[in-house]
């Protein structure tokens, strides 16, 4: 290592260049899969906080929970199959409410649940559901940036069916709107009003179980497709879009620090090709060259990651405050070591030319 830190104070431009070029490609890695972690967050939170391991669905659905109808009676059907530890039952929609006496419109999702179930989220704020066909709602905390308040209602001005606020609760969003949550008779009530609902049905059952409940169920009930979280939430209109164009841009971004990083250190490399004959000449092995630039690698990488996660949270703290913006320890360890490894891989055609290099016929070569 001696031999790289003494070089990069020798070089200081040479090297601080190509340090802003990774400052700036990590930066804009880590905003990138922060912004795809936010509007993950955004679309799918409700379900990905959702405690349960499988989703039962109607199964010409296409695993979407807005086209699936399964009959109430299924429930007990499943409750009753070996390997379910819990079932529970979860009706969706989605309206637009506004606050008593005001006239702004909020577009939500509707949740009907029951109120005991492992679907309840944790209260943040107030009390869970207790008065059951009361249309009493838990919210998403995001709507307290509308002005919601504990003890508001919320109408459906077209069918004049309202709702009243009992709490909050945090990160319950779906398809990029605030998730309420009511129970089961209230939310066929309010369907009925809506004239969406001609009997009473549930959009899908969660379901808590073993491995092998999914191919089970399948099996022994007719009608019905079990998917995993992770694929409904998957099939949320715009989900893996969204996320696969992100994904797309944070590749791209990291095999372009891998090109210019290596390109960079083979150059170098080349300039050096006499320098690294002569350490060779006076007995410096392959090695000892190739930790040193490794180390120098290593070095520039590990500064220009630290700095750019400091720009990054700098940064988002200006973001406006409805900004889907989510940059998790996991997130940042991930595209760090990710970014610290391409850079690693790209200094592997530099070695491969130190390798070459003979001492006598580059010691020949200099002037």
């Amino acid at each position: 290592m001696f031999l790289a830190v003494r070089e990069l104070k020798h070089a200081k431009f040479r090297y601080l260049l190509i340090g802003f070029i990774m400052i700036l490609v990590a930066w804009l890695t880590f905003i990138v899969s922060g912004l795809a972690n936010g509007l993950a967050a955004d679309n799918a939170s409700a379900m990905k906080n959702m405690k349960g391991d499988y989703v039962v669905l109607q199964d010409n659905a296409e695993q979407k929970l807005a086209r699936s109808s399964i009959p109430t009676d299924q429930l007990d059907e499943i409750r009753q199959q070996e390997g379910v530890k819990e079932a529970a039952p979860l009706s969706q929609t989605m309206v637009t409410l506004s606050q008593t006496g005001k006239d702004k419109k909020i577009d939500v999702t509707i949740f009907g649940i029951e109120p005991k179930s492992m679907i309840m989220p944790d209260i943040a704020e107030g009390r869970t559901i207790e008065n059951l066909g009361e249309n009493e709602v838990v919210v998403d905390a995001s709507l307290k940036e509308n002005g919601v308040a504990i003890g508001d209602m919320l109408e459906n001005e077209d069918t004049g069916v309202s709702v009243t606020v009992v709490g909050f609760a945090e990160s319950q969003m779906f398809s990029h709107m605030p998730v309420l949550y009511t129970d089961t008779g209230s939310w066929n009530h309010m369907m009925e009003s809506t004239g969406r609902q001609q009997k009473p049905s549930y959009s899908a059952i969660i379901v808590k179980g073993n491995k092998d409940v999914q191919t089970s169920l399948e099996k022994k009930i007719s009608h019905i497709e079990v998917v995993t979280k992770d694929q409904a939430i998957k099939s949320i209109p715009g989900y893996k879009e969204e996320q696969g164009s992100l994904t797309m841009m944070i590749s791209f971004l990291i095999v372009i620090a891998a090109f210019v990083q290596a390109v960079f250190f083979y150059v170098i490399t080349l300039q050096k090709t006499n320098q690294f004959g002569v350490l060779k000449a006076i007995g410096a092995k392959t090695s000892y060259l190739a930790k040193n630039l490794i180390g120098q690698v290593l070095i520039l990488a590990i500064t220009a990651i630290g700095m750019s996660i400091a720009l990054t949270f700098g940064v988002s703290a200006l973001f406006p405050e409805g900004m889907p913006f989510e940059l998790g320890t996991d997130t940042l360890v991930k595209y760090s070591a990710l970014l610290i490894g391409v850079a690693v891989i790209g200094a592997l055609l530099s070695l491969q030319r130190i390798a070459k290099i003979d001492a006598i016929e580059a010691i020949g070569r200099v002037e």
